[in-house]
């Protein structure tokens, strides 16, 4: 039974993070750490990680779900404190950081998961199987979906370091870099800011792989009604199309039977094998291509975002 303490109380953690522990019987959620303290049943809350484990119950692993400005520093004093880690998507703010932790897990011989929850998606694992056989000629990313559903009254969103539009996007980067047999390489951006935050709120960008085969992203954070998340591949060998992002395949238009979606399932069965198995896994490409696009990336300054 692998003892798990919860930082960051927030929607993540009450829609997903909350279920999937309760689902796994190798998990025991022991404690929470959360400004506020919010209650949540008989479950012990404490005001931050220091406090949780000076004065909480002995815990094994810890899941960070804070906004990805604070988790530095949270994650290295449980790292330092011998507790293997999970970090919430986006694992950080710089690359350099998430290396850095990585490095500390390395030195105190514990697990650093980064997890990228929409690796987990049904239809993800067909797909990658059936690129690495086909030559692609082109791939596009359509993901536009409705900030005031999705992030309700969520401020660090939009502020440096809280991705704005990408926070969303990052998820089709960690499936397309999932699912690719090659590199994937950003060339250009085009970034839409609102004159009134530091982070875009849509945007275009530009990849190729070696081979030269082009890739875009358009990304729109104020889609109102139905929800796009699609992942669309035109290889030598047919047309393949990831929806709902990731949940549901179809080859040549033609549906594949996927399963099951069990993205947040899916993560802390990984965490717990890469605890069994001593072993961290720690991928920073969706974070680099962010990084990226943001340092090539032309700024185009629109109206005021107000919720």
């Amino acid at each position: 039974m692998i003892r798990i303490g919860l930082v960051g109380l927030g929607k993540i953690a009450h829609d997903q993070h909350l279920p999937a522990i309760a689902g796994d019987p190798r998990f025991s959620l022991v404690a929470a750490a959360s400004h506020g303290r919010p209650a949540h049943g008989d479950l012990p809350v404490f005001h931050d990680i220091d406090e949780l484990l000076a004065r909480g119950p002995a815990i094994d692993a810890v899941a960070l779900c804070t906004p990805p400005q604070v988790r530095r520093e949270t994650a290295l004093t449980a790292l330092r404190a011998g507790k293997h880690v999970f970090l919430e998507k986006p694992p950080g703010v710089t690359v350099g950081e998430v290396q850095e932790l990585a490095a500390v897990a390395r030195d105190q011989g514990v697990v650093l998961f980064t997890s990228w929850h929409s690796r987990f998606a049904a239809g993800v694992p067909a797909a990658k199987a059936w690129l690495a056989e086909r030559k692609l000629q082109k791939l596009s990313i359509e993901w536009r979906e409705d900030v005031r559903r999705w992030h309700p009254g969520q401020a660090w969103i939009w502020q440096a370091g809280g991705m704005g539009v990408f926070d969303p996007a990052i998820n089709a980067l960690s499936i397309l870099t999932e699912i690719m047999p090659a590199e994937v390489f950003v060339t250009g951006a085009r970034l839409q800011v609102p004159e009134n935050v530091q982070a875009p709120i849509a945007g275009h960008v530009d990849m190729t792989t070696l081979d030269g085969a082009p890739i875009t992203a358009d990304l729109d954070f104020l889609q109102t009604g139905p929800q796009t998340w699609d992942i669309t591949a035109w290889t030598d060998d047919g047309v393949l199309k990831l929806s709902l992002g990731g949940a549901e395949l179809t080859i040549d238009g033609q549906p594949v039977e996927v399963g099951e979606n069990r993205e947040y399932p899916g993560l802390y069965d990984r965490f717990a094998t890469l605890i069994a198995d001593g072993r961290s896994e720690v991928d920073v490409r969706p974070l680099s291509l962010v990084a990226d696009a943001f340092l090539v990336g032309d700024r185009e300054r629109v109206e005021a975002f107000v919720e």
